[in-house]
């Protein structure tokens, strides 16, 4: 499930143009035995959708990011004996799950694709027009006219990835969560030893006492003033929007840990209060570093409003009750 840090792609802008609605038709009958039929025009095809679906099997908007522009097919004419003008097809974008669609002039939230399948009508198709047919009346035998399709609808949208996973790792660059994710699933990201390894968020499914399961993200990491775009900061905290339950991260050898966590939580806080109302974990990594008498004096100082654990990762230490914890949490 690892995201290639080349191609994650979790913004785009695309220009949409659904198909206009074909002509309806003003025919009248005519053949060897009728000189002089009445109306018999058919309607016009409907132009096709811009439709959204849902594609588990996505994890990146990167088959949009050099397909700017999008265009339906447009409605075909109606035709005499009632005939009808074919429908245009439309144009179905899979996404991954997790995309929101916005209208990127006015900002508006269009939709939410969170289901292998779900379907959404983006731009909608332009109607056909009525044939001649539907305007004959007693007082209007023959009707000339028929109506127009109604034209087409264009604009520039706006899809955006949140990732969609159980937990979300949250701590500064370096803090182990990486590592911590290459331990409790199949997972491989780039591990180093030095600030923002990670580009793009990784997904692992981390395996749970037998047949359960659930989705962690490593989400890049966070800088003091992310919130205000400060890094890449606010590019990574919409991903943690979308998580039930924080991993919090801070590592052992931090100068002060509770007031590294009260930043992280700052952060958050700052880009959206809502993130505070999620379930949070306080883990201490590379806790392999600590003795006994260190990790007592550490929990003397830890805030008391959230389960703390110690973990190290590469120790395998405390990675059974970090999971039992988790799947706790989740099932609240």
């Amino acid at each position: 499930m690892r995201v290639k840090n080349s191609n994650f792609v979790d913004y785009v802008k695309i220009f949409c143009r659904s198909g206009k609605g074909g002509a309806g038709s003003a025919h009248f009958l005519r053949d060897k035995t009728t000189a002089k039929g009445g109306p018999d025009g058919g309607d016009g095809g409907h132009g096709g959708h811009i439709i959204l679906r849902g594609n588990e099997q996505m994890w990146t908007l990167l088959h949009l990011r050099y397909k700017k522009h999008i265009f339906a097919e447009h409605g075909g004419i109606g035709s005499g004996n009632h005939r009808h003008g074919k429908d245009g097809d439309h144009q179905v974008i899979d996404v991954p799950l997790g995309t929101i669609a916005r209208d990127a002039e006015t900002e508006e939230v269009l939709c939410e694709i969170t289901d292998h399948g779900d379907e959404f009508v983006m731009v909608k198709g332009g109607m056909g027009g009525r044939g001649n047919a539907h305007f004959k009346s007693p007082t209007n035998q023959s009707p000339r006219y028929a109506q127009p399709g109604i034209d087409v609808i264009e604009g520039w949208y706006i899809l955006e990835l949140k990732v969609l996973a159980d937990v979300g790792l949250v701590g500064f660059p370096n803090a182990g969560k990486s590592t911590l994710l290459s331990v409790v699933s199949a997972a491989k990201p780039e591990i180093a030893n030095y600030p923002f390894t990670t580009l793009v968020p990784n997904l692992g499914i981390v395996a749970y006492r037998g047949d359960r399961s659930f989705i962690m993200a490593d989400i890049p990491g966070i800088i003091e003033g992310a919130a205000e775009g400060k890094g890449l900061g606010l590019r990574f905290l919409r991903h943690i929007e979308r998580n039930s339950t924080l991993l919090f991260m801070v590592p052992a050898d931090s100068d002060d840990i509770a007031k590294e966590y009260k930043i992280l939580l700052g952060e958050l806080q700052k880009y959206n209060p809502e993130l505070l109302d999620k379930n949070r974990i306080l883990t201490i990594s590379k806790s392999d570093m600590l003795d006994e008498e260190l990790i007592a004096e550490i929990k003397e100082e830890l805030p008391t409003d959230l389960p703390s654990l110690f973990i190290s990762s590469v120790a395998q230490q405390g990675i059974t009750e970090l999971k039992d914890l988790i799947w706790k949490k989740l099932n609240e």
